[in-house]
């Protein structure tokens, strides 16, 4: 009876298997083809060649690609600052919440109606707020002041410049000096096998740096391609940071509420009793209790901030490059340009900087899975 049952459990799960096997995996798969040939134009019969890691190598390389590359960094400043915000503005109002403030349902639904908005909505009345002439700008007049000439979401200044071609090997030296640490961990707390993947990772990090010593070709290339290109933080992407993160901080709110409910009576009786005030409650035994929360909110809105297209396009356009993206970079270059190779490139880029939030992500919840069973 058992084995009949599981028979028609798995017949039942059967087409979402496939469907998900053909539309998610398999057009990720394909995408990444795609992105290894040389597919362009609109052709009804288009003539494809593979052509290997080409696509990427003019993205990171050629003098015509300047603006994808201002577009990976905007990509990271904007997952880094809406990541950061989100989760102190959430973890606040969650304390907030927590000390029984006057009127708490009422401020709950508050903070988390920008949740219930889509992007388009949100990216329409922040662009009214930001407007040169209006807005936050005329703010100032209703109490006798001066109106300021900040530019929103169009200002030309930029901060924290890095030359691109420098910001690989610094990267793989980070990434190597990471695991070279975690592993060192796991070799003092005598857990070879984590050391093993570790330590494999750090010698494969340490090899690709190689590739971008001053003695590599691959380094000539760049050095010959540009002798330096500035890369910064746009002062134009603060608006957008702003609405993105009034949009999503209700849901980190909302996370560490339910987290903040569950912390068992008796701690709060006992931090109480050693004379702890609520800030030392609150920091040093709330926040370490709720981290998995906090480790499902990075994750959420990572991915989140790689997915800021129909935001940035409702506030600003697609060709405003101050706030631009990655995901507004790889419409522009598939669905303008006609260049599906080097738009689906840039896609499976977008891909392997989600995964990079997703992976440890999922390792963590399996040692959690297997060190309580």
């Amino acid at each position: 009876m058992n084995k009949k049952s599981n028979f028609i459990s798995f017949l039942l799960i059967v087409p979402s298997i496939v469907l998900v096997a053909v539309f998610v995996y398999g057009f990720i798969f394909y995408t990444f083809y795609i992105s290894l040939t040389d597919w362009e134009g609109l052709s009804l019969h288009p003539s494809i060649s593979f052509v290997g890691l080409r696509n990427y190598i003019k993205l990171f390389t050629e003098l015509s690609f300047q603006r994808f590359r201002q577009d990976f960094f905007n990509t990271i400043y904007y997952s880094f600052f809406l990541i950061g915000f989100t989760l102190i503005i959430g973890f606040l109002l969650a304390v907030l919440l927590d000390r029984k403030m006057k009127g708490e349902n009422i401020w709950r639904n508050i903070f988390l109606y920008p949740l219930a908005l889509s992007f388009i909505v949100t990216g329409t009345v922040w662009r009214w707020i930001f407007a040169p002439e209006g807005g936050l700008n005329v703010l100032p007049t209703l109490l006798g002041g001066k109106a300021l000439s900040f530019s929103w979401l169009s200002s030309r200044v930029s901060t924290f410049h890095v030359d691109w071609f420098a910001f690989p090997r610094l990267l793989l030296l980070a990434v190597f000096i990471m695991f070279f640490l975690w592993g060192a961990n796991a070799l003092f707390h005598k857990r070879y096998k984590k050391m093993g993947i570790l330590g494999a990772i750090s010698i494969l990090s340490l090899l690709l740096g190689c590739l971008y010593s001053p003695h590599s070709r691959v380094f000539t290339h760049f050095l010959e391609t540009s002798a330096a290109e500035w890369k910064g933080f746009e002062y134009a992407t603060i608006g957008v940071i702003i609405a993105a993160v009034w949009q999503y901080s209700g849901y980190a709110m909302a996370l560490y509420t339910a987290g903040l409910k569950g912390i068992d009576v008796s701690i709060r009786d006992a931090a109480s009793i050693d004379g702890l005030n609520s800030i030392q409650f609150y920091s040093r035994i709330a926040l370490p209790i709720l981290r998995p929360i906090s480790l499902s909110v990075v994750v959420v809105i990572a991915h989140i901030s790689l997915k800021l297209f129909a935001l940035i396009m409702a506030m600003a356009g697609p060709d405003n490059g101050g706030t631009s993206h990655l995901s507004i970079s790889m419409f522009l270059q598939t669905f303008r340009a006609n260049q599906f190779a080097e738009g689906a490139a840039i896609a499976s880029i977008l891909f392997m900087l989600a995964m990079i939030f997703i992976i440890p992500y999922l390792i963590y919840l399996y040692s959690q899975k297997r060190n309580t069973a």
